[in-house]
């Protein structure tokens, strides 16, 4: 038997497929679909590359149904263009639960009422994926980054792999959606851990008499100031990094049995009571990060950035509001790759604030845009892509929505 730890993979040639595309966007939740649409709709032909069988990522699969706040909690909506389109698409066919009567229906004005909704997963999923086709993306499912060529300080292929085998596929821009940050570490380019880990989560949809429940077992998005917030169950389990697969698969392991065990505190399985939805991806909220070209901090509060691509709040509490720079979305070296969600430049007090729903959208719009307009960060004139975002219904700035 053979004691080498390592093997070498035979050297071959890779078909190259989908050549014909300007902007490839890897990864399908909130991010990497308002990417897509963003650039789709400048003009540029898309391809979004999805590892799951549908969209929406933690937004849908992972069961994180809940849209948080488009706003400061004082008044002030911050999150516009496709952030706010995909809330309203997401309550378009009902909702499950929040306040849709606050301001979609009336004349913006909110008060101190901060508006949050519950979605129905499956619902949005189906309804984003429709979004982007009727927009000309080309969705390519059950496919995964697992290799970046760069020259010099661009990337020239992604290697990916999915039924057909393993091929390369062409980029002349790209936008990182992972939320993981996968292209830009798989290029070499600086990122980080978040040092704290994630603490575990088993959500799951349970029906019983009629009634729809969210259970939230273990981590939850909670608004610390809601007196009506459902408060989670506890669960068991330490922090996970989110990026070490054998971590993780004990993890969702456990997560199982705990969301099962749960269920089945209320009764066997019935028609009246069913086990009817358990998230399909890890829930995890911090992984890895870009060390970008600036990296925003949550003291930064109401500063202002003359590169900002538009704003978001603090769900967690009221007041706070923010400029997000354009910097943060990508690198120094990195001329062709920007990042959206997740995974841009900020510190861990600020990461908390900007993984969630509406920020995700807010950066997604704004990379993929980004993108639609060059293959070279150096020669992008901010001010040219501020000018198309307020096109699209951004606002940039706090002095445009706080007097």
């Amino acid at each position: 038997m053979s004691t080498n730890r390592t093997v070498i993979e035979p050297e071959r040639e890779l078909p190259v497929r989908y050549e014909n595309y300007d902007v490839v966007v890897a990864g399908g939740g909130i991010a990497g679909i308002s990417a897509a649409l963003a650039a789709a709709r400048a003009g540029s032909r898309v391809l979004l590359l999805e590892r799951m069988y549908a969209l929406g990522g933690l937004a849908t699969l992972g069961l994180v149904t809940i849209y948080l706040p488009l706003c400061d909690g004082m008044g002030h909506q911050l999150c516009f263009g496709i952030a706010e389109e995909l809330l309203r698409l997401s309550i378009s066919h009902g909702w499950e639960r929040g306040y849709p009567d606050t301001w979609l229906g009336g004349s913006g004005e909110h008060g101190h009422q901060r508006y949050e909704v519950r979605y129905n997963a499956q619902v949005f999923a189906v309804l984003a994926e429709q979004l982007l086709t009727q927009a000309g993306v080309t969705i390519l499912y059950g496919t995964t980054v697992c290799q970046v060529m760069r020259r010099q300080n661009k990337i020239t292929h992604l290697i990916a792999e999915n039924k057909d085998g393993r091929f390369a596929i062409p980029v002349r821009s790209a936008v990182d959606a992972t939320g993981d940050a996968d292209l830009f570490h798989l290029a070499g380019e600086p990122t980080r851990l978040y040092a704290k880990g994630n603490l575990p989560a088993a959500w799951f949809y349970e029906t019983q008499a009629g009634a729809n429940t969210l259970r939230m077992v273990g981590a939850a998005d909670v608004l610390s100031d809601d007196a009506s917030a459902e408060v989670p169950d506890a669960i068991r389990g330490s922090r996970i990094s989110g990026i070490d697969t054998d971590e993780l698969s004990r993890a969702l392991l456990s997560c199982h049995a705990q969301s099962l065990e749960t269920f089945l505190k209320n009764g066997p399985v019935s028609e009246a009571h069913s086990l009817s939805a358990l998230a399909t991806i890890p829930q995890l909220r911090m992984t890895r990060c870009i060390c970008g070209a600036y990296t925003l901090d949550d003291a930064e509060d109401h500063r202002h950035f003359e590169d900002s691509i538009g704003m978001t709040g603090d769900w967690r509490r009221r007041g706070p509001a923010y400029e997000l720079p354009l910097r943060t979305l990508h690198t120094d070296v990195l001329s062709n790759c920007m990042a959206a969600g997740r995974i841009i430049s900020v510190t861990d007090a600020m990461w908390d604030i900007t993984r969630v729903i509406p920020t995700c959208a807010v950066t997604g719009q704004a990379a993929g845009l980004a993108m639609a307009m060059t293959d070279e960060l150096s020669s992008l004139h901010t001010d040219e892509l501020q000018k198309e975002l307020a096109a699209q219904g951004v606002r940039l700035r706090l002095d445009d929505v706080v007097k």
